[in-house]
């Protein structure tokens, strides 16, 4: 029996991998949009439903979800806080994620906005853009081997990040609460503090830990930061204070900031905003100091091999699943409770 499989928020780029990677033939429903209240109808019949992050799988479309039979609930990112595993676990569904996948993607982009911002190049393009030719003070800046950079979680993209800064020429500084002892080659430990204090780029890499580590990067944070530092968050939105990151952009306390991130991002992320439909207010200021901040839709993982990764590795786990009963990368849910449906 061939399985039926939805899988949900794909890309109009992301088509061809899902078909071209599809090697165990299941058959697949691709849809552009993410999975929400309304579009749940979807999963009707179908066997599995893959996910993307920022995706509604809350209790509510879980529980549909039963009732049309979906047995496999997999996402293809390595977070799955968009998951409430309770309603999974009652609802006898098998949940799974994708571990890793190339941290090329996340670091390169890290990495490309630290240095626009500390080279100034997306304020000169917009002036030639605009037929302005001539150059002013803004265009100055430092070169990046007499920066320090700062790594605030030294896995593997933190790790992949430092690397690339380091064949630049930079010096690398690191905090992590478990130093990587194969990032010692290319990372100088420190304590927080001191990276914070002694670094002309922080760059975030750190998982988010709900009621643990929300707004770790607050007006205290920011306050212990190099002033006209540059500030890059590639991990999770939910690890900033955007209040706080603005107050400090105002200030010029902070020279810059690049994000591929929001905490609530699905309110904001894969939709356009015009006059009829206003974005949240301190989002809307951020955006206004463009180019002191620039701000990428989460596509840090919008990258040839991260895709593929991702995909071939959801696959891999429902093929395990069906074959094996299991798969290495499932994700342990709490006991079940009485469902009443």
């Amino acid at each position: 029996m061939t399985l039926k499989v939805v899988c949900y928020g794909v890309r109009k780029n992301e088509v061809d991998f899902f078909h071209q990677l599809n090697k165990y033939n299941f058959d697949l429903s691709l849809i552009e949009d993410l999975l929400n209240h309304e579009n749940v109808d979807t999963a009707k019949g179908m066997d599995a439903v893959v996910l993307r992050g920022n995706c509604l799988a809350d209790r509510q479309n879980i529980e549909k979800m039963k009732e049309y039979g979906v047995k496999y609930l997999f996402t293809r990112t390595v977070g799955y806080n968009h998951i409430d595993l309770q309603a999974a676990a009652d609802c006898d569904m098998h949940v799974a994620r994708v571990p890793s996948y190339s941290p090329n993607a996340i670091a390169e982009l890290s990495l490309t906005l630290a240095m626009s911002l500390l080279r100034h190049t997306t304020y000169t393009t917009h002036k030639t853009a605009n037929k302005d030719f001539t150059v002013d003070g803004v265009m100055f800046s430092k070169e990046i081997r007499n920066c320090k950079v700062g790594i605030i979680g030294t896995g593997k993209i933190g790790l992949t990040e430092a690397k690339l800064f380091k064949g630049l020429g930079a010096e690398v500084l690191g905090y992590d609460l478990y130093p990587n002892g194969n990032a010692k080659k290319y990372v100088t430990y420190v304590e927080l503090d001191e990276l914070l204090k002694e670094s002309d780029i922080v760059s975030l890499h750190v998982p988010y830990f709900p009621g643990k580590n929300d707004k770790m990067v607050n007006a205290e944070f920011i306050e212990k930061m190099k002033d006209g530092a540059i500030l890059i968050n590639t991990a999770r939105g939910e690890l900033q204070d955007n209040e706080a990151i603005l107050q400090a952009l105002q200030s010029h306390k902070l020279e810059g900031f690049g994000t591929d991130v929001f905490a609530n991002e699905a309110s904001i992320f894969f939709q356009k905003f015009d006059e009829t439909k206003l974005l949240d207010p301190t989002v809307q200021a951020l955006v206004d100091l463009y180019p002191r901040v620039l701000i990428t839709p989460h596509v840090g993982s919008n990258t040839d091999e991260a895709l593929s990764n991702m995909i071939e590795t959801s696959f891999e786990n429902l093929h395990d699943m069906i074959t094996l009963g299991s798969t290495p990368n499932a994700i342990a849910l709490p006991k079940k409770r009485e469902l009443v449906m």
